[in-house]
């Protein structure tokens, strides 16, 4: 069956190769992200290579209002979203302190507040129909804190955390939510987020593969979906049972360059 399926922050990285899977798959696509130009090329791209009808939103997410806006512009083209993709998100490294504080609330903005509304508005109409996916970007920082990426690891926690109680909720509905929580991932995150020169990086997957891990483990249904069986295992079976201060040490250990 055909979906209509919206990503945001489709414009690059995984959310670029999500809607590659997704068209190839014959699925409908609504695309979000701030470049139009970016989006305007990828339409013209996924509709000549596959049967798919492809719509473009140009918006900024870190605005308070956007996600109402996104809301509207899909309701006016008469479109029902089968399958919801919260890709967009940036993070951003340093001691918090130090940081511009307005940089941080836009990724607080963008990585949860953003996210939590398209969900509410999209699903009212997912539950209606009986019907409906929705798959979250998260992150493997999702299970510890991160010291020099405090705000970061923060907001993916939250996605994590929320994405599978909300699960919960709308299991009778027909309707499942997916946290997909890649680890380093190769795209333009490390560059936005002022992580270049990290040690972590170098083993880098790709958004393609990460992308494929989070489709599948969307179709499945899955809770939680890791792209790598050494980080689940860590994450799962390591990590809750060291002490705290040694998890925030490794941890931090991670982030410094």
């Amino acid at each position: 069956m055909k979906n209509t399926v919206l990503i945001t922050g489709a414009s690059s990285g995984i959310g670029l190769e999500l809607a590659h899977i997704h068209a190839e798959n014959g699925d409908d696509l609504v695309i979000v992200a701030r470049s139009e130009n970016k989006l305007t090329e990828l339409k013209h791209t996924l509709e000549t290579k596959h049967d798919v009808s492809v719509h473009v939103i140009s918006a900024d997410l870190s605005l308070p209002e956007s996600a109402q806006q996104v809301f509207e512009q899909t309701d006016a083209l008469g479109l029902n979203i089968d399958i919801l993709i919260n890709n967009a998100g940036f993070g951003g490294h340093g001691k918090f302190v130090e940081r511009t504080l307005v940089d941080d609330l836009a990724m607080m903005q963008l990585n949860m507040m953003t996210l939590t509304s398209l969900t509410h508005l999209y699903l009212q109409g997912m539950i209606a129909r009986n019907h409906g996916k929705i798959l979250n970007v998260s992150s493997t920082a999702s299970f510890m804190p991160g010291p020099l990426q405090a705000v970061y690891y923060a907001t993916k926690a939250y996605v994590t955390s929320f994405s599978q109680a909300l699960a919960e909720e709308v299991k009778h509905h027909n309707i499942t939510v997916t946290a997909l929580c890649p680890g380093t991932v190769d795209t333009g995150f490390v560059a936005a987020g002022n992580l270049d020169g990290l040690d972590a990086w170098k083993n880098a997957k790709s958004a393609r593969s990460v992308a494929e891990y989070g489709y599948k483990g969307m179709q499945k249904g899955e809770l939680v979906t890791f792209n790598e069986s050494s980080l689940k295992f860590l994450i799962n079976w390591i990590i809750p049972l060291l002490p705290r201060k040694m998890v925030l040490n490794m941890s931090r250990q991670f982030m410094e360059k």
